[in-house]
């Protein structure tokens, strides 16, 4: 039987998904196969020899340690696209919210709740400080154009704007995605140079930190809107708050409110609820458990942020063998040597790299002796060797 811990309150509808003849599930599990997390900061956990998987119920892997995990066969895996729809639909919101100033008007309508019948009339001669401007006909610049970005383009396409999309990493799957209506930015400079509202979904990497300065608000239109559901990092928010006082940017909305930001006219701060919603938090957690049955269980892997996706159907042999090892060359011959030499017989085997690892699945007829794994797992760059009945 499989332990699995998990870290934060995970949908049931998600945690259903493990069969319970097979699982064990629950928050106190000393010693865990797998954990499911959502935003629980693993950086100082320790983890025990059993620890196989981390599946984060969601796409962000801030919060998990994933160079430790490496070295030491850990795959994490993540939820990519899960909570894209919801996400969406709070991207089309904030480009409601930041075109109207619906957020001003509300909160100006509250403060005049003494009025009593003067209400309706005061009403009608201040609702003009409150008035914007239309989405449809503007010119939206969508950088990053995985699930989300490509749904927000979408959706935008179908309100009326013409999109323009920037991705150098876009992928033939997410280009599928795409509506032939978006068009194709030739550089991030161009089209942040020509676009009316910004909405950016790229991951928070060393490259992309504060990707959204001075240097790049300068090369923006007056009165640009700036959205972001990303991570706050992507953002310098100094250089944000002057763009605001100056009239470069007109409104900026985030998902990542910081002291300095709040109370800062033309700043619409949400407090983080880009996938806040039941559906995505199902969907999130049904999709992260998938990941770890199937790697548990079969050793594939899918979706996951630090190993290579590996699937290998399984036809033949009675025994399956998984090895994680350094992507160095000559591994595959020493590993299949060692099996030559005990007259293990491979019936299929499927071996995938990504980065620095390297990760084997290997179907094999024969009994796979203590002696052996111990001679597998003696190889040296090898990290991780179990054995799937």
């Amino acid at each position: 039987m499989y332990k699995i811990q998990t870290l934060n309150k995970i949908s049931p509808i998600g945690l259903d998904h493990f069969e319970r003849e097979n699982y064990e599930v629950a928050s106190e599990i000393i010693n865990p196969d797998a954990i499911v997390v959502r935003s629980f900061k693993m950086h100082e956990m320790e983890f025990g020899e059993n620890l196989k998987a981390i599946a984060r119920a969601g796409a962000g892997t801030n919060n998990i340690p994933l160079d430790r995990c490496s070295q030491n066969g850990i795959v994490v895996f993540n939820s990519p696209g899960a909570n894209a729809n919801a996400v969406k639909e709070i991207v089309i919101a904030s480009l409601l919210l930041s075109s109207r100033d619906i957020a001003g008007g509300v909160a100006w309508t509250q403060s005049i709740k003494d009025e009593g019948e003067n209400v309706p009339s005061l009403v009608e001669k201040h609702k003009s400080n409150f008035a914007g401007c239309e989405i449809k006909g503007k010119k939206l610049g969508v950088i990053g154009l995985g699930a989300i970005g490509a749904m927000v383009a979408n959706s935008a396409i179908d309100l009326g704007m013409e999109v323009v999309g920037y991705d150098p990493y876009l992928s033939v799957d997410a280009a599928w995605e795409l509506s032939s209506k978006v068009k194709k930015a030739t550089g991030l400079e161009t089209l942040l140079k020509e676009v009316d509202y910004i909405t950016v979904h790229v991951p928070l990497l060393e490259s992309t930190k504060e990707m959204f300065n001075s240097e790049k608000f300068a090369m923006m239109k007056e009165g640009v809107k700036i959205i972001n559901f990303s991570r706050g990092a992507l953002v310098n928010d100094d250089d944000m708050i002057k763009a605001i006082g100056e009239g470069k940017v007109s409104t900026y909305v985030t998902d990542f409110p910081e002291a300095k930001l709040l109370g800062v006219k033309g700043i619409i701060p949400i407090p983080h609820l880009g996938a806040s919603t039941a559906e995505s938090e199902q969907n999130c957690a049904v999709m992260a458990v998938e990941e770890v049955k199937d790697f548990l269980q079969h050793g594939n892997i899918q979706n996951s942020v630090n190993f290579p996706a590996c699937v290998l159907h399984k036809t033949s042999g009675d025994k399956r063998i998984t090895i994680a090892n350094k992507n160095v060359p000559n591994m595959i011959g020493e590993i299949t040597s060692i099996l030559a030499k005990y007259s293990i017989n491979i019936h299929d085997m499927l071996n995938k790299s990504r980065g620095e690892l390297a990760y084997n699945i290997i179907d094999v007829d024969g009994d796979l002796t203590d002696e052996i794994i111990s001679e597998l797992q003696n190889i040296e760059g090898v990290v991780m060797v179990r054995v799937i009945i």
